[in-house]
């Protein structure tokens, strides 16, 4: 008999972990699954709108939904059970489309056996959500087409995929142009060793397969991303002792990160340019959070980098802000230094 190959052993182990070790979220074993109170306070309310089961089967490790969805399709990739999927239904609306991929059957039954039940509590004449079984790393294969999503998000399940590359060339595959890849995912400080990363409760605990910071800079490049943001970060607590010393020398962090299908430049430059935001965003009437060194006041004028604009000016978010200029002129790099949290606001914005 042929053995299986890394790929197909790594799938059977998540299956295994997701589909029959892991029975709720009390059964994980570290403190990558963040509590609700991570989550901002308008979805943290939707909550009691989710279905006890699918709250209770939860694994993710952070809040990757960005807002203005209302109306667009989104695809959840590794939507377990379908918590963010059912809340993201609501953000789209009757007239979005919530696309939801798992390869654990056990977990997609739990997701399935809701749709009725969601859709009534949303008062939709029909669910607006789908689910499919089959891998991330290749979404022909269940019928998702190229350019055909607007955004694409996904809660601490890009570490479990053997095939990163392919992950990530898929999804910029599917998104349309302007369209948004905004996930939250386990991050590690160095390359771990093979061994660690085939390890099953590892592997199932969002560890073993964790990308390097740096490693997962030049997978973005490769896949044609040069500008992607952190949106946040916060350190993961090893919580039981077995994994404390098999890899506690390993520093962990939950980011959540949101890249855009543009055509960017790999440094910030500076045009000129200025944003500023209108504050008609749903639940964002004071700011809007870009990312971690970019906090648009509703009113207040920014002066961004040439990636920063068309991040705004090409994508959904267009409609909420009124832009400025050009790329006519070019005045050399962007200053990225971030601003002294004690120093005064500045009219300058600061850039990546």
């Amino acid at each position: 008999m042929t053995a299986p190959s890394p790929e197909t052993a790594a799938h059977a182990d998540v299956r295994e972990y997701y589909g029959e070790v892991l029975q709720s979220s009390a059964d994980l074993k570290t403190g990558a699954c963040c509590p609700a109170e991570a989550m901002p306070l308008a979805l943290r309310r939707m909550l009691g709108d989710i279905h006890p089961e699918i709250l209770a089967r939860f694994y993710g490790c952070g809040s990757p939904l960005p807002p203005a969805l209302e109306g667009r399709t989104v695809l959840d990739l590794g939507c377990g059970t379908g918590r963010d999927a059912y809340l993201l239904s609501r953000l789209v609306g009757p007239t979005g489309r919530v696309i939801g991929v798992d390869m654990t059957p056990e977990q997609l039954a739990v997701a399935n056996r809701h749709r009725d039940w969601h859709a009534e509590r949303y008062g939709f004449a029909s669910s607006n959500v789908e689910f499919h079984e089959g891998l991330i790393e290749d979404l022909g294969a269940i019928g998702i087409a190229d350019a055909s999503i607007d955004v694409v998000v996904s809660n601490c399940v890009l570490n479990l995929a053997p095939d990163k590359v392919r992950v990530f060339a898929e999804i910029f595959r599917v998104l349309k142009p302007g369209g948004e890849l905004y996930f939250s995912d386990v991050f590690a400080d160095r390359r771990i060793p093979e061994a660690l990363r085939r390890d099953p409760v590892l592997l199932g605990e969002c560890l073993g397969g964790a990308l390097y910071i740096e490693d997962f800079r030049r997978l973005m490049q490769q896949v044609g991303c040069a500008d992607a943001r952190t949106v946040s970060r916060a350190p993961i607590p090893l919580l039981d002792p077995a994994i404390e010393a098999a890899i506690g020398f390993v520093n962990f962090e939950s980011i959540t990160v949101r890249a855009f299908k543009l055509a960017l430049e790999d440094r910030c430059e500076d045009f000129g340019q200025v944003a500023t935001y209108r504050g008609t965003m749903p639940d964002a009437p004071h700011a809007f959070v870009l990312d971690d060194h970019h906090t648009f006041e509703t009113g207040r004028p920014l002066r961004v980098c040439g990636n920063t604009f068309d991040m705004l000016a090409g994508t959904r978010f267009a409609p909420h802000f009124e832009l400025h200029g050009d790329k006519a002129r070019h005045f050399g790099l962007f200053d990225c230094a971030p601003a002294s949290p004690t120093s005064a606001p500045k009219a300058a914005g600061a850039c990546c």
